[in-house]
């Protein structure tokens, strides 16, 4: 039964909605970037750069993250990063997804827009010549700063943002309410951007209903604490408020001690609108095939629950109603 899963969902579409394109940038791609731009890595080899994978929690991955970002220097840097992931989405028939990029990473190095964006869209665009590859670009402000520059960033994205369709909320959520980005999140949503926020990781159920209600979200990244809170699981389930859960992102850093443990099928049960997600795959140890994989491999995954799973992710997605409906087709023709 177990291969029968594995077989099936390698084989049919998917989207993906939570993934951070600076979080699959693989060691190879680290370290040649590194020797060309002359960074100094604290690490000799490649196999020193996975063995540095093992964390404690969120803050321990994001000091190896924004230190690996340090290697991304010019545009061909930045389309060489996007166009791996997309072709990593082609081997996997992952035909659509939704791609966060951190610019404050990148402009408090001196790398502005002017590079960083033409690197993804020469990539995006190649890849969607070559094999009609889907794309969307969430542009995410880092809440460990302040909104003060989190609205700079938005103020500098103005002549780009006909190439980014939803502004995101990522970095440590531990201390840093959804409530502090009222401001930047109503300039974007009256600019006609779309919005989702990370909340209910390491953050309480407190924090998913400042996203949904302060921020006005159109979805949550994560949420898999939102079940501490049974009138937050209500509200999520009656609007249809979708969860970008990161299975073997929540284990690596420990939100889960194992995928046994996980909660993505109790969500799921419960009605939610649930989507399987890559988070940060070169840090996490798997892209989005990877995560569905770890799902039947570890917990009682049956094949209607495997297959709203993967509905879901075109569901929850910013693909127009008809597109969705093409690929949710295609889905239910895979029995």
């Amino acid at each position: 039964m177990r291969n029968q899963l594995k077989d099936w969902v390698l084989a049919v579409p998917k989207a993906e909605l939570h993934l951070h394109i600076e979080g699959s940038l693989e060691p190879e791609l680290m370290m040649q970037l590194a020797d060309k731009h002359g960074v100094n890595l604290p690490y000799s080899s490649i196999d020193e750069v996975r063995q540095a994978y093992d964390f404690e929690n969120l803050q321990s991955f994001l000091d190896l993250y924004y230190l690996g970002a340090s290697v991304l220097r010019d545009e061909d840097d930045f389309y060489q990063l996007m166009y791996a992931y997309l072709q990593n989405c082609r081997a996997n028939n992952v035909v659509h997804s939704e791609i966060m990029f951190d610019p404050q990473t990148h402009t408090a190095r001196g790398i502005g827009f002017d590079v960083f964006m033409p690197g993804f869209q020469r990539a995006m665009h190649q890849a969607e010549r070559e094999w009609g590859q889907s794309c969307f670009l969430i542009m995410s402000f880092l809440r460990h700063l302040s909104e003060v520059s989190a609205l700079a960033t938005l103020d500098q994205a103005q002549h780009y943002l006909d190439g980014i369709s939803a502004v995101g909320l990522d970095s440590s959520e531990q201390g840093n309410p959804p409530e502090k980005f009222a401001r930047v999140f109503a300039k974007a949503k009256a600019l006609g951007l779309k919005r989702v926020a990370h909340a209910g990781e390491e953050g309480p159920p407190a924090y998913v209903w400042g996203a949904a209600k302060v921020l006005d979200v159109q979805r949550i990244d994560h949420g898999v604490r939102s079940i501490e809170d049974p009138v937050l699981m209500d509200y999520l389930l009656a609007e249809q408020l979708s969860l970008t859960v990161c299975p073997l992102s929540n284990t690596k850093l420990r939100v889960f001690n194992h995928m046994q443990e996980h909660n993505i099928l109790e969500l799921l049960d419960r009605g939610l609108l649930v989507t399987v997600n890559a988070d940060d795959p070169s840090y996490f140890g798997g892209y989005l095939a990877d995560n569905y994989l770890a799902l039947i491999e570890h917990l009682p995954l049956q094949f209607d629950q495997l297959q709203q799973l993967v509905r879901n992710g075109f569901t929850a997605s910013f693909l127009p109603e008809e597109t969705k409906a093409k690929w949710l087709a295609k889905v239910d023709s895979l029995n």
